[in-house]
């Protein structure tokens, strides 16, 4: 692909980290010779500014009824979902009556439309993955399982009436057909809806060069700039934005109908401060790259010097993030014995590509290792205050971002 998939405009490739695996897919020993690879590059458009993917995976690779990522195993994650309900409240004026309709995209197991519901909200979620919305529907979570497109939202809107909140969170960054959603929901919006989605934001990627949130799932990388064209180009109009430390630093960005509620200060505020960074220039992008393969040799070599002096090494997290680190670098079980994971549906396969075994987090806890590499870094505060035993036990945490270090959490 070599045109925008927004507005069709001549990318610019910035990094390309070869071929990779899909990250959510975590198979067998039987499934290894199966096993789907593509080519992972990154691009931006000078036009529009959306940074994205330069090869799509078809959808339903990705998300299937074998999909391996559950919110509510993470703690942290319930409760986010718990606040990010919270102070949607305030935004929400009911079109009819005074309980809101509130549509999530992406609803996973459930987790957002739970609280939504406790907090008085009429929820449907929408959910692509049919193993992970049954989970929601034996909740008693009203979820259809399908693809958001155009189509559906005006059926959703004939069946169910206008929404006064469309929510998503870490979701729209999935979607290649962007337009096509945006369209969908700008069409099931009531006249003062909004639509609210957070995703990983740009500039902390940049910043932080936490290049593992590169993978195949995400095929837009968003900021505040990008976001403002794309919802004009839909008949949207950007008129919030919050930041949020989940993922490793996130931007929730409040969307309405062009010219329905006036924009906050906040959005010309942050539009100054992302000028500020250049981020229209080829220059963050191309120190990204350079990073990007200096701490992949680092972090092989600080590994096969751990393999040298005799020290056993375990992943902490079989998160889809850790696919692009670990496949990058050339790392394999001959320097990770293993990968910790809290979910059953990754326990006894494999990480992709690399073939890694994941284990249940007990063995980790039963039979402690030298080290622990976290994958799962953007949980690290919730990971480091359940795991204190294992730093009383001698062990020690190799991270790799934002540059690789090994020692003691500082909890």
């Amino acid at each position: 692909m070599s045109r925008c998939l927004a507005c069709s405009a001549q990318i610019e490739p910035f990094i390309d980290f070869g071929s990779m695996p899909i990250a959510n897919h975590f198979p067998t020993r039987a499934g290894f010779r199966d096993e789907f690879f593509f080519n992972l590059a990154v691009a931006r458009c000078p036009s529009c500014e959306l940074v994205q993917l330069v090869e799509l995976v078809e959808s339903t690779r990705m998300f299937h009824d074998h999909y391996a990522y559950f919110s509510s195993t993470s703690a942290g994650m319930v409760s986010h979902f718990a606040a990010f309900v919270d102070e949607l409240g305030p935004v929400l004026e009911p079109h009819s009556g005074t309980r809101s309709f509130v549509v999530e995209l992406g609803s996973n197991d459930g987790i957002m439309l739970q609280h939504l519901e406790a907090a008085g909200h009429r929820a449907l979620g929408i959910e692509p993955s049919a193993n992970v919305a049954e989970v929601a529907r034996a909740r008693g979570l009203d979820t259809h399982v399908a693809f958001f497109t155009t189509a559906l939202a005006h059926a959703l809107r004939e069946a169910h009436g206008p929404a006064d909140a469309v929510v998503g969170a870490n979701v729209l960054c999935h979607v290649d057909a962007i337009g096509d959603v945006l369209e969908g929901v700008r069409s099931l919006l009531a006249p003062r809806g909004v639509f609210c989605f957070e995703d990983p934001y740009l500039p902390e990627i940049l910043a932080r060069g936490a290049f593992d949130q590169f993978y195949e799932e995400h095929v837009f990388y968003f900021r505040a700039r990008s976001v403002a064209k794309l919802a004009a180009r839909h008949g949207l109009e950007l008129i919030d934005v919050a930041p949020r430390v989940v993922h490793g630093g996130s931007m929730r960005y409040t969307l309405a109908q062009a010219g329905a509620r006036a924009p906050s200060p906040r959005v010309a505020a942050q539009l100054a401060y992302e000028t500020s960074l250049g981020l229209d220039t080829p220059a963050p992008y191309e120190a990204l790259a350079a990073k990007v393969s200096r701490l992949a040799v680092q972090l092989r070599e600080t590994l096969e010097q751990l393999r040298a002096e005799g020290k056993r090494v375990q992943g902490y997290g079989a998160t889809a993030k850790s696919s692009t680190m670990i496949n990058y670098a050339k790392l394999g079980p001959e320097l990770i014995e293993s990968i910790c994971d809290v979910t059953p549906a990754k326990q006894g396969r494999f990480s992709p590509g690399a073939h890694i075994p994941i284990v249940p987090h007990e063995q980790f806890s039963a039979n402690y290792p030298d080290v622990a590499l976290l994958f799962a870094w953007n949980h690290a505060t919730e990971i480091f205050a359940k795991e204190r035993g294992f730093e009383a036990a001698g062990g020690q945490w190799l991270t790799y971002l934002p540059e690789v270090a090994l020692g003691s959490s500082g909890q």
